[in-house]
């Protein structure tokens, strides 16, 4: 006799089985999913890596080729530039690395790094008084008003020679190669450096632009320059005391930048903020 009960049951039961055996399978099939992805996302990171790889060293590779390139065509393009004229590197606080740049952009254009002189960052202005007896400068150390136009004197005599920079230069320097005057350009370097004490930072202040004014006036070219990790910049100080400069003078461009701005160009040059552009018009100059 059929028993509806039983049926039921049956059914009952054999829904319960599906429903268990569907969820298994549901679970085998999401773990297997998982396992897929999880392998493909693994792969394609893999190619992602090596793929980068190869593209960083390929970009080493053309950047060495670049490098080469701009270091090979360097002497061609500055090569006699120069040629016959005489200048000078005038160093404001600690600056290295700024002689061997500048030697090494001057090389091939013929000219001659004539004075390298290194101011000091903290000057004793009781010796550059002492220095400059008899003149109306021996008021020095109770007149700082006199710094400023000490220095311009210094700066036009640095260009042109002078017997007042003759008398102070150990006082004002410390180090010098090179005598003074007969320049067609001046290259400056400057730091951060201040001495201790806010009169004596105001005194080393006064007496830096002073040289710089005295620089320019001279009617030669004078550009400030700096690398391209400097930090604190100084292209915001040379501008605002109306010198050329060059803000990546450790690279190649910035090295012909310097030669050509020295050769008459005007302007701020390289690759930070507010530069004209890398490199200044590019005039062919006549060769002998």
């Amino acid at each position: 006799m059929f028993d509806f009960r039983y049926h039921a049951l049956s059914l009952a039961g054999v829904f319960i089985a599906l429903v268990v055996g569907l969820l298994l399978g549901v679970a085998i099939g999401d773990k297997e999913l998982v396992s897929s992805a999880r392998n493909e996302v693994r792969d394609s990171l893999r190619r992602d890596v090596v793929r980068a790889n190869s593209e960083r060293a390929d970009a080493r590779a053309e950047l060495r080729r670049q490098q080469e390139y701009a270091d090979r065509s360097y002497p061609i393009l500055t090569g006699g530039q120069l040629r016959g004229r005489t200048i000078g590197l005038v160093m404001l606080g600690e600056t290295d690395g700024a002689l061997e740049r500048v030697q090494s952009a001057l090389e091939p254009t013929g000219a001659r790094l004539k004075v390298v002189a290194a101011v000091k960052s903290s000057v004793d202005i009781d010796e550059l008084a002492e220095r400059a007896k008899g003149t109306r400068y021996a008021a020095l150390a109770t007149d700082d008003g006199l710094l400023d136009d000490f220095g311009t004197r210094m700066g036009v005599q640095i260009v042109e020679g002078g017997r007042l920079i003759g008398v102070a230069r150990t006082a004002l320097m410390r180090s010098l190669s090179g005598s003074f005057g007969g320049l067609d350009g001046v290259v400056v370097a400057r730091s951060e450096d201040k001495p201790e004490g806010e009169r004596a930072a105001g005194r080393l202040a006064e007496l830096q632009n002073g040289i710089v004014r005295g620089l320019v006036g001279s009617d030669v070219s004078v550009v400030g320059i700096e690398t391209r990790d400097s930090d604190p910049s100084q292209v915001g100080w040379y501008r605002d005391r109306e010198m050329s400069s060059v803000d990546n003078v450790d690279e190649t461009a910035g090295r012909a930048a310097l030669v050509f701005v020295l050769g008459g160009s005007d302007g701020s040059f390289g690759r930070k903020d507010g530069a004209q552009g890398l490199l200044p018009p590019v005039v062919a100059r006549e060769r002998p």
